[in-house]
């Protein structure tokens, strides 16, 4: 797909990132991590981003309602990453009822305080974007928010071409993407309804934006971009060989639900009700993919994770002038110790998870969290 420049992705974890690079995808994201968590607390940095030494370029993506956390978080993953994302375009009820994802389009003078704060606090070859939707008022306003958000000095936009109201079988407006790319002198990625290369060619010539973004289509099919129209065989194959390589690195719940996707248009109704069924136990997915695929682990050359360090030196001290009780001196004072805290949004899905579960949720279970799963493409 020489004439768009960009193919971009948001993924969840690092294995997933891991595979769909093979597969011609140039750019991907993390999930969206929540920059509150990732701030305070040392297990949610651990457990929601992993990368490794090919894991580029790759842009983590935050959700967060105040410029504390956001360039605080943003600082911590500045030596393992390309750049930061503001997520201002998730519509699920959990984040904007909190102040965040699609929430912050009624606030755009907050969002420029965030964007602009990062841009001035980090090098300009660190990428520093941010995604939006379609505001409900009218087009105008939309294009006067994006051309505000220009001026922060991002390196690019994305655009979800629907508002946070709309359902996915609304049809992206692209008529508006294309107001809002000839609008703008920085590039534009268009984000919706991208389930195969020839969507993201039509939105390219349509639109005229510098790149696609893909989450619900390269999800089922992660040879979306290097033009297979369903998921390829070696695309199963080289997924059951990274999560055997990542071992413990990747939970079940991920390898199960990767594959849910991956491989429903390869298997009968029978199989899926079987394969869906399946006891959380990674064996009982490889004894499947043997039985109806004839495949086995391969050995897997992918680099190992890095051990990364986090330092929230900088964000303790903001926290505190900012008068945030909570937070203490990382040994103990006022109650914080960020090796033993989750931090306040993190702890709260844990013990959603558990209730929902009826059984300890554990940090772990928390990774698919991040909006991949849910009704909008992020």
């Amino acid at each position: 797909m020489a004439e768009v420049s960009k193919k971009l992705f948001n993924v969840t974890k690092l294995e997933f990132r891991n595979l769909v690079r093979t597969f011609d995808t140039d750019l991907t994201f993390s999930s969206m991590i929540m920059a509150d968590s990732f701030c305070h607390s040392e297990k949610a940095r651990l457990n929601e981003f992993t990368t490794n030494k090919d894991d580029t370029p790759m842009i983590v993506q935050f959700a967060a309602n105040n410029t504390i956390d956001f360039l605080s978080a943003a600082e911590m993953v500045y030596p393992y990453s390309d750049g930061v994302d503001l997520n201002c375009g998730c519509p699920q009820r959990w984040a904007m009822q909190d102040g965040y994802g699609s929430a912050l389009l009624k606030t755009p003078e907050l969002i420029a305080d965030m964007l602009a704060t990062v841009r001035r606090n980090l090098p300009c070859s660190f990428s520093v974007s941010v995604k939006v939707r379609l505001l409900q008022k009218s087009l105008a306003a939309t294009v006067d928010m994006c051309r505000q958000l220009e001026a922060c000095g991002i390196t690019f936009l994305t655009v979800h071409g629907r508002t946070a109201a709309d359902k996915t079988n609304v049809p992206v407006n692209k008529d508006a993407l294309k107001e809002i790319k000839a609008s703008l002198s920085i590039p534009m990625v268009a984000n919706g309804d991208i389930f195969s290369l020839q969507d993201a060619d039509e939105m390219h010539r349509i639109t005229g934006c510098d790149g696609v973004m893909s989450a619900r289509g390269i999800l089922s099919n992660p040879g979306l971009y290097a033009g297979h129209r369903q998921t390829p065989r070696e695309c199963i194959q080289r997924w059951l060989d990274i999560t055997a390589q990542a071992d413990t690195d990747i939970t079940y719940q991920a390898m199960h639900h990767h594959l849910s996707f991956m491989a429903e248009s390869m298997l009968s109704k029978t199989q899926r009700v079987t394969f869906n069924g399946l006891s959380k136990d990674k064996r009982l997915v490889v004894d499947f993919l043997r039985e109806h695929f004839q495949l086995e682990p391969r050995p897997c050359d992918h680099p190992p994770k890095l051990a990364c360090t986090f330092d929230d030196t900088a964000f303790r001290k903001r926290a505190q002038a900012d008068g945030r009780s909570a937070v203490g001196d990382g040994k103990g004072e006022n109650g914080y110790v960020s090796e033993n805290t989750d931090g306040a949004f993190f702890k709260s899905m844990v013990d959603d998870l558990a209730k929902e579960d009826g059984e300890d949720g554990g940090v772990d279970d928390v990774g698919v969290m991040g909006g991949l799963f849910g009704d909008e493409e992020i």
